[in-house]
């Protein structure tokens, strides 16, 4: 069977993408269509000249270039990305995994790295799962709960802790409905991503995230940003224990003021900017 060489078909890709992506994302999501399409780890493909593809794996990519024309992201026509070293089964139940979020989960574990006793992590709104999985997986000692409103996000995040064998309770409630009763333990960890776009920032958003991934989990009302954080501040209160703390992913816009909400509360906290610069998250502790 006659090889085709991959630069022309990166010629295609290209000039099929240019329109959408700025030419660095087009590299990039070239090297990981080839590595999908080859089933090569993604640092071989630094060298993608010298590949050469069959037919079959030219269609391949074709199909994933309609995909991508169609603003598809790219780890939902994968069904898969990386997060923390991990790979995670994503669709568009759930929202792709940021970095931003990779050093929110860092922060804890340098927190907690000298610690040997066990902690009680509570992750609200776990999404796909992502940080549930990738604490349980650094702190094998940790039992870890994880709560969401979705039904079929849980059901992602379940996927993800099998393909890991871990063994993580997930809870499907809303942390906005939250009943007397429903969550009555103490947690040394709680930690959460929420949603916390605004409404009025959605003509900023991408398209590729904005008519794909799950609006459920992305924006909260323009008169009523900060109700996730006021909802974990008042959860937090009454079930965080003793020398625990909250931590949190934040719209950099509302630093300040969501710092303020948790004080509001009775809490101390440290507001970090991400690799970014921006306010990006929050630790906050019982004073």
């Amino acid at each position: 069977m006659d090889k085709i060489a991959i630069s022309d078909c990166k010629l295609f890709f290209t000039q099929s993408l240019s329109s959408l992506y700025p030419p660095n994302e087009i590299e990039s999501l070239f090297r990981w269509t080839i590595s999908h399409v080859l089933g090569i780890p993604f640092s071989h493909t630094i060298a993608y000249k010298d590949i050469k593809i069959t037919n079959t794996q030219e269609i391949d990519i074709k199909t994933i270039v309609k995909k991508l024309q169609q603003t598809q992201p790219i780890q939902y026509i994968f069904g898969e990305t990386e997060f923390f070293g991990l790979s995670f089964h994503v669709n568009s139940d759930v929202l792709i995994p940021r970095p931003e979020t990779e050093e929110l989960v860092e922060w804890i574990l340098a927190d907690h790295k000298q610690e040997s006793a066990s902690k009680r992590i509570l992750d609200i709104g776990t999404g796909s799962g992502c940080i549930a999985i990738s604490l349980a997986k650094n702190v094998p000692t940790s039992r870890v709960t994880a709560l969401d409103v979705s039904h079929n996000a849980i059901e992602v995040a379940k996927r993800n802790a099998h393909n890991h064998e871990l063994t993580i309770q997930f809870i499907e409630k809303d942390i906005l409905h939250l009943k007397n009763g429903d969550l009555n333990e103490q947690f040394d960890v709680i930690v959460s991503n929420p949603p916390y776009v605004c409404e009025n920032e959605k003509s900023t958003i991408n398209n590729h995230v904005l008519l794909h991934e799950p609006h459920l989990a992305l924006f909260v009302p323009n008169d009523n940003p900060l109700q996730f954080y006021e909802a974990i501040a008042l959860f937090a209160h009454t079930n965080l224990a003793i020398n625990g703390a909250v931590y949190v992913e934040i719209n950099y816009l509302f630093g300040k003021e969501t710092q303020q909400l948790f004080h509001q509360y009775g809490f101390s906290t440290h507001l970090k900017k991400d690799i970014a610069g921006k306010d990006r998250m929050i630790k906050a502790w019982k004073n």
